[in-house]
């Protein structure tokens, strides 16, 4: 693989906190490596009642494929009554959200304290 497709390879780091799996995403999240997201994703969310937040503050580019592997998340979570959040700053991701209509439908806080205490949705998704 050359310097420039490792360089934006998707890779993660797990901790657990207070029962909640934090997992931090770096890279991109897009049709190439729609392959391990999935595969990270359908893991953490495949037992009973996952409590997820995923740290997208070290996430340069997410793709519509990325996209649809967060909803799925999402859904396997909520199928499962459990949780699932996503922190994010990005201007970008989060006017991507709105456009596409998720910005009610995923809880999106600034901060990974705020994910952590949250049980609400967060007010800044429905901008």
């Amino acid at each position: 693989m050359s310097k420039t497709h490792t360089r934006f390879a998707f890779s993660h780091t797990m901790r657990n906190v207070d029962g909640t799996d934090v997992v931090e995403l770096r890279g991109e999240m897009y049709i190439r490596t729609a392959p391990s997201s999935t595969a990270l994703l359908d893991a953490l969310t495949a037992g009973p009642h996952p409590d997820l937040v995923l740290d997208l503050r070290s996430t340069s580019f997410i793709d519509c494929t990325g996209l649809g592997r967060l909803c799925r998340a999402r859904n396997r979570a909520l199928a499962r009554h459990g949780r699932f959040r996503l922190v994010s700053t990005s201007p970008h991701f989060l006017r991507i959200l709105r456009c596409v209509h998720l910005a009610g439908v995923l809880e999106v806080y600034p901060r990974l304290s705020a994910a952590l205490v949250q049980k609400t949705v967060s007010p800044a998704t429905r901008n």
